[in-house]
């Protein structure tokens, strides 16, 4: 299986360089602004399988630059899938919970109707729409709350503040399941196998960690096991604007993953102490 991955700084990007021996395209390599550029990437280095790792993930900046995010999360994919449907070679896209509009407390099932709140989420269903139509075998993975020791990412940022505040204030009304990027990196590279194997398993799937929780919660977990004494006190949404909305409802329904995959939910407070321990090496 020769596969190529576009990404190669991110988290997941990052996941799949170290579990797997993979090409990875930066975007000093691939404009992901230019789909023909992404599509004829594909087309010149003829991989067995595709992974798309990359993406606009600035959400807030989203609401200014729509323009730009459409064409990274959603034409280029749809690029890429329609490159990889004319080489009949299976496409993985990472998408994620923003697609929906995060009302109530039920996890979200793959057939649940969709809603972005905002750009970004808008961009992102974008390109489930064009992965979709470009006919070829794929697997949308849609996650949540992704974490690990690279880039930038709510792990990395409370370690920070943690270590130099006693007191921290976390918005509490927004519950989902943290995911480490180890886990979707391996999610992915196993999919694509299976695909490989079995093109009818093509379709949306839902990957989040387990269990659902609170970013404040979260977060006293990440102090716990990083053994800081840093204090959490719940505070609501609306105590903490952003210029996006952010779904308070990120839960996730996972079954069809495992039923089709036999991939299950990771437990993300395992994989928590890794992480924790590699940021701490990178900064001793």
């Amino acid at each position: 299986m020769t596969i190529l991955v576009f990404g190669k700084t991110g988290q997941v990007a990052t996941e799949l360089q170290r579990q797997a021996d993979v090409l990875a395209l930066g975007r000093d390599q691939v404009d992901l602004t230019d789909p023909a550029a992404c599509s004829d990437a594909i087309l010149r280095h003829q991989p067995t399988v595709v992974i798309n790792a990359a993406a606009y993930t600035a959400v807030d900046q989203a609401e200014s630059d729509e323009a730009t995010a459409t064409l990274v999360n959603g034409a280029a994919p749809g690029a890429m899938a329609r490159a990889c449907a004319e080489l009949g070679i299976p496409f993985v896209h990472i998408s994620t919970d923003y697609v929906f509009d995060g009302t109530g407390t039920a996890p979200w099932s793959v057939e649940a109707p969709t809603g972005p709140l905002g750009a970004y989420g808008r961009s992102k269903l974008a390109g489930e729409a064009a992965i979709q139509a470009a006919g070829g075998t794929y697997a949308i993975l849609r996650t949540s709350w992704v974490v690990s020791a690279h880039g930038k990412n709510f792990v990395k940022t409370m370690l920070r503040l943690g270590t130099d505040r006693d007191r921290l204030t976390i918005v509490a009304d927004q519950v989902g399941g943290p995911t480490p990027a180890s886990d979707i990196a391996a999610a992915c590279l196993s999919i694509a196998a299976q695909l490989q194997a079995d093109p009818s398993k093509s379709g949306t799937y839902h990957f989040s960690g387990t269990p659902d929780v609170s970013w404040a919660d979260f977060a006293r977990e990440i102090f716990r096991q990083a053994d800081l004494t840093c204090e959490v006190a719940d505070i609501p949404t609306s105590d903490f604007p952003t210029p996006a909305a952010r779904p308070a409802n990120s839960r996730m329904d996972c079954s069809s993953t495992s039923e089709h995959f036999g991939i299950s939910r990771p437990d993300w407070r395992r994989s928590l102490s890794n992480i924790i321990k590699d940021i701490q090496d990178q900064t001793s």
